[in-house]
């Protein structure tokens, strides 16, 4: 049983009993030692006086406050003045199209936005901002002429009494992605997010001393546990990532001994590696004992995580031979898995027990099981309140008993592995009659330094086949250069998986998939059905062509 009542309490124990030390490393811009660091002190002092501003607004107690930014260090202060102030906090993903901001902030009732750091994409996004609702900006803020942040802070005393928050108060809305229909507002309370932060503390034991890159949005639920709660909780240092162009160079500030990644980054890591060695090589350079050690050591460093201690991967399956190649590295990647449902707190690999395409065991205090129809069911301490304002949706989520439907498909194992074998809204059937799952597919095919992404379909086709996105380095290389190594690839796949499921073609995309053109969500997940309806008209006419790989 913790001896606080919520995360506040926790910040608050940082703020007393060390002052001094850095919790949070900005980069400002202009260089990797541009950047400023804030105490814990500093983070309070300035959290404290924004809640004083915030309660003399006048807001009816336990009103909704949004925060709509890159993650920086003003995202965490912004949070814990909402909640010193009796409010509760609503993340808006950095990049949505205009009328998903408007739903989500109308939706939620937000009283007001924060705007923070954002990238070109905001020119846009702000049509769908009600121009009667007021905000203020970070200091990181693009050109704006909302009340600033710094002035705020300035011309306000901190907050001497915070509201005292019960662990029942509602704390946040995190709402979904949105990969189909509008997005639902998971509501979790301070409980919620304190049990889960101590659960997957027990397990990874993070300290105060450890360094962790928070740079997956902030707005998803588990970067929000993990680069918000768990620093909050164990008093660890958060540096931020300046933006994709330096990621490797804020790699190298932090040198992180937390890190949490999802596949496609894992992917794009060792693509950038294979691209300076070639996968012969590296394979043959790691065959030789004397020169192993240096190769590893070397990798390892330039990537910035050689003081890691805890890989980290989830949002989707890690491929077998991806995690093989790190664990020979030396880099044993752990697969979690979880929901904004359930705060992510869910299965979670442990170190020497991992199986590859299992995603590991249920937290002690977390019960699975799979139901008649095949579904995942979890009952967990993260499993939310509910949505916000949508009681049926709500009541449809959850069994009698309690447990949380996932959606997942999935099967455990007799060590109580947990395996995902699909979505059950995805299975579609064939011609044929045979139920194709697409997502073991996929995990197969994007298995593939070519490819970025993928997405398995062919409903009421024959056979399957496969739309991809090229990867970055793949993107300008010759046609004719790229086309049979994809046809032996996808030769080598369909000797992998059962008749029915094998693929007819392969269709490369080169319209990019991104979350502003809506075929992503903003977690940079696949939107299916926007996908398989933007291409839908051709979807004939590939399948008369007779081709392996076609260039669309």
């Amino acid at each position: 049983m913790s001896k606080y009542n919520n995360l506040l309490e926790c910040a608050y124990h940082w703020e007393q009993t060390s002052p001094q030390k850095v919790f949070l490393t900005q980069p400002l811009g202009g260089g990797i030692d541009n950047v400023k660091d804030y105490t814990w002190q500093e983070t309070l002092d300035q959290a404290r006086r924004m809640a004083t501003y915030l309660q003399g607004m006048g807001l009816p107690d336990q009103s909704k406050i949004a925060i709509c930014s890159k993650n920086c260090a003003h995202w965490i202060m912004a949070d814990l003045a909402i909640w010193m102030a009796g409010f509760v906090s609503v993340p808006v993903f950095p990049v949505l199209t205009p009328d998903t901001v408007k739903y989500t902030l109308e939706h939620s009732e937000s009283k007001l936005l924060f705007v923070g750091k954002l990238d070109p994409v905001w020119d846009t996004m702000k049509s769908g901002v009600p121009e009667d609702l007021p905000k203020i900006a970070f200091p990181l803020a693009p050109q704006n002429d909302h009340p600033k942040w710094d002035d705020i802070v300035e011309q306000n005393d901190p907050l001497k009494v915070p509201v005292d928050r019960s662990p029942d108060d509602l704390a946040t809305i995190i709402y979904t992605s949105g990969s189909t229909g509008l997005p639902k507002g998971a509501m979790h309370d301070f409980r919620t997010l304190l049990e889960c932060t101590e659960g997957l503390s027990e397990v990874v034991n993070p300290m105060s001393d450890d360094r962790y890159l928070s740079y997956l949005p902030i707005a998803h639920g588990m970067e929000r546990w993990l680069g918000e709660c768990v620093p909050l909780f164990c008093g660890e240092h958060v540096f931020y990532a300046e933006s994709l162009d330096t990621f490797l160079q804020d790699l190298q500030r932090a040198r992180p001994t937390l890190f949490l990644s999802v596949p496609r980054l894992w992917l794009k890591f060792q693509s950038g590696v294979l691209a300076k060695l070639p996968p012969k090589k590296f394979n043959l350079l790691m065959k030789i004992p004397v020169l192993k050690g240096i190769i590893k050591k070397k990798i390892v460093t330039q990537l910035g995580l050689d003081q890691v201690r805890f890989a980290g991967s989830g949002s989707a399956p890690l491929p077998k031979e991806l995690m093989e190649w790190y664990r020979n590295l030396g880099l044993e990647l752990l697969e979690g898995y979880g929901m904004t449902e359930n705060f992510n707190y869910s299965h979670l690999s442990k170190p020497g027990h991992v199986r590859p395409g299992y995603i590991g065991t249920p937290y002690n205090d977390v019960e699975c099981r799979i139901s008649d129809l095949g579904e995942v069911e979890i009952k967990s301490p993260g499993n939310m309140m509910g949505y916000y304002k949508m009681p049926e949706e709500t009541k449809a989520s959850f069994t009698d008993d309690g447990f949380l439907k996932t959606g997942d498909r999935g099967e455990i194992d007799d060590e109580g592995r947990l395996k995902i074998t699909g979505r059950t809204k995805e299975i579609f059937k064939t011609s044929k009659g045979k139920y194709i799952a697409p997502a073991p597919i996929e995990n197969k095919l994007v298995n593939h330094h070519r490819i970025e992404m993928c997405l398995v379909s062919g409903s009421g086709n024959p056979q399957p086949h496969a739309l991809i996105q090229l990867s970055e380095d793949s993107i300008n290389a010759p046609r004719d250069e790229i086309t049979p190594e994809l046809e032996e690839h996808l030769s080598h796949i369909n000797t992998l998986v059962e008749h029915h499921e094998r693929l007819d073609f392969l269709v490369v995309i080169t319209e990019a998939w991104l979350p502003e053109n809506g075929f992503l969500t903003p977690t940079m997940k696949i939107k299916r059905n926007k996908i398989e309806e933007a291409f839908s008209t051709f979807v004939d006419k590939w399948y008369q062509s007779k081709n392996k790989v076609i260039w669309h």
